[in-house]
């Protein structure tokens, strides 16, 4: 299985929808008039839920509503793991690889997944389903190896085996979801 790295110069990106906009001016609706650049994570998160992920190009068009510089945008949607630069897969698996994690296997449970997904970090499986990230620091050091998928669904202790029925059961929800749509 190939592997596929699609990065944002390559990235053919949708232009930002009215409904969006509506939704960045709630956002900036909730911070003084001379500090609406505060809204940036907030008006992020809206691109990345419509589009996917974050392109330059949508970058530029929040650094255009909000009044800001293109690269304070673009600092901040680089500096968090949270916004995609790129398409990704359907499911984002982003494996911890700072030190505590490191001291419990957190590069192991990183290679398992490479293996089992014929991938390298950073990049996507064929099918689309999976792309593979580093991450530092999930807050959940006790619990290491951890991994955090889609940004929202915290693992712990993630063993190869855990790791394997993590993917499976990914595998599986995609497909069954797949056969609801015929």
């Amino acid at each position: 299985m190939a592997a596929m790295h699609v990065t944002s110069s390559t990235a053919q990106s949708k232009p930002i929808s009215a409904e969006a906009k509506i939704r960045f001016a709630k956002e900036v609706a909730k911070f003084p008039a001379n500090q609406k650049q505060s809204a940036v994570m907030a008006c992020l998160a809206i691109v990345q839920q419509e589009l996917g992920y974050v392109s330059v190009e949508s970058e530029q068009v929040v650094a255009e509503y909000l009044g800001m510089a293109p690269m304070a945008v673009h600092e901040v949607t680089t500096f968090y793991n949270m916004y995609n630069q790129h398409p990704c897969g359907k499911f984002k698996l982003n494996v911890c690889t700072n030190l505590p994690c490191q001291l419990r296997d957190g590069s192991k449970a990183l290679q398992h997944l490479e293996g089992k997904l014929g991938i390298k970090m950073g990049e996507t499986t064929a099918d689309g389903l999976f792309t593979l990230q580093q991450s530092e620091c999930l807050g959940a050091c006790a619990d290491s190896p951890v991994m955090l998928v889609n940004d929202r669904t915290m693992c712990s202790f993630m063993t190869n085996d855990k790791l394997d029925q993590l993917v499976d059961s990914l595998r599986g929800s995609a497909s069954q979801s797949a056969k609801e749509q015929l």
